[in-house]
């Protein structure tokens, strides 16, 4: 996912005018992936050109190279991948499940358009995955001197890689990373073609992001502080892309992509030898809470089994799983309730955006022109093409109140009922 505010590609002076910050805690996940076309690697750009060479319905344009998806997302080219990202999501009980089902419908929204593509041109289309990027938002009111996003980025690089291996991460992947985004934080890992595991490791993060936001500071103390173990040695390496760090396999003593999870082969700075599943078993502990509030019982059962060996992590496999290599051709939504949620307010408004459907605002109508990055979405008057700009706060507010009051229209009563009342008269 991109600021918040605006999309990549955009000026950085640019951005600082135009960035707009949700008020409230907000996540986002967005995932990347390679196009083959018979076999071969291809770039999308050089395929289709951008995404309204691909998609079938008319989409509504975004800040930048991207486009408004009409799953509710957004879906750009991005040196040389094809991106999908939900939109923004209140950050609130039940936020990790929208994120990832939203996510997933991008996912086979986007498959769906390529199959239709590929049986036009006579051919076939896969998607192998590259990314999933999980986002959280920094709330201004929480910085301070000792408290920045970069300092927080650092802190979490120090907590989140061994979890993040057993739930996001196969034999194949190269490195977990966290990278500092001004007004947010991102945590980067392989692409994970499980859903619910996926889900596992939104939550796990979310709950780690929302306990660490409540230190007294950003500082590595908080680790000893909080009793988390630490692997000896351990070097951050620099981030690939962006400002941030990664944690690779040389980053640590041993390969843990290739290494078994199970056995006890990682020294920790106070002298024990423990394996990389007890090692985030430990780790959850001050966590759990936070977890179980941002989602639930059940996904932080999951999350426990996975770390303590009842559940299967994708290390568990000797290979990556082929459904990494064609993402989208089935989609487990069964698993883990992920449907039990309704959509946000944001959501619910992303999907009327989507709709086209006018808005009327005292005496005049509107019709929605554009999206401006995540937060805000332009509007044009019908009549006078005047341009007006309302952020999805206050188009909730909006379509939360009463008719009456918003819309300028009166209620009509009934003619059946006016005629009672006449001849009460």
């Amino acid at each position: 996912m991109k600021n918040f505010g605006t999309e990549r590609g955009t000026r950085v002076s640019r951005e600082r005018t135009l960035v707009a910050i949700p008020p409230r805690a907000v996540i986002g996940l967005e995932a990347e992936f390679n196009l083959f076309v018979n076999g071969r690697r291809r770039r999308p750009e050089k395929v289709f050109g951008d995404p309204s060479r691909l998609v079938r319905r008319r989409m509504i344009r975004r800040t930048g190279k991207s486009f408004q998806s009409p799953a509710g997302g957004a879906i750009y080219f991005d040196t040389g991948v094809i991106e999908v990202a939900t939109p923004i999501v209140e950050l609130e009980p039940g936020c990790c499940y929208r994120a990832t089902r939203s996510l997933w419908e991008q996912i086979r929204f986007l498959r769906a358009e390529l199959d239709h593509w590929a049986r036009r041109n006579h051919c076939q289309c896969r998607l192998q995955g590259f990314s999933t990027h999980y986002n959280f938002s920094f709330p201004n009111a929480r910085k301070s001197k000792f408290r920045n996003a970069t300092k927080l980025a650092y802190l979490l690089a120090h907590i989140l890689p061994a979890p993040v291996f057993l739930l996001a991460t196969n034999r194949q992947s190269s490195a977990v990373g966290v990278r500092p985004r001004r007004i947010r934080i991102e945590v980067t890992a392989d692409f994970t073609p499980d859903p619910a595991l996926m889900l596992a490791t939104c939550a796990f993060v979310a709950g780690a992001v929302e306990t660490v936001l409540r230190w007294e500071d950003f500082g590595l103390r908080q680790l000893n502080r909080h009793e988390i173990p630490r692997i000896t040695p351990f070097r951050l390496r620099k981030h690939s892309s962006r400002r941030g760090w990664r944690v690779t396999a040389d980053s640590l003593g041993q390969d843990p992509f290739t290494s078994d999870i199970n056995a006890p082969l990682w020294k920790l700075r106070d002298g024990r030898i423990l394996s990389l599943r007890a090692i985030a078993a430990e780790i959850l502990t001050p966590f759990r809470r936070q977890v179980r509030q941002i989602s639930d019982s059940s996904t932080l059962e999951h999350i426990a089994a996975v770390f303590d060996g009842n559940a299967r992590s994708l290390l568990d496999f000797a290979e990556r799983p082929h459904a990494y290599d064609d993402v989208g051709r089935v989609i487990d939504w069964g698993r883990r309730r992920m449907r039990r949620w309704s959509r946000s307010r944001y959501e619910k408004i992303i999907h009327r955006v989507i709709a086209r459907e006018p808005m009327r605002i005292g005496q005049k109508r509107y019709r929605v022109d554009r999206v401006n990055g995540w937060y805000q979405v332009e509007f044009r008057e019908v009549g006078t093409r005047r341009r007006r700009t309302f952020n999805l706060d206050e188009l909730v507010q909006m379509s939360a109140a009463k008719k009456p009051a918003s819309v300028g229209s009166r209620k009509r009563t009934p003619a059946k009922k006016r005629r009672a009342m006449k001849l009460k008269e």
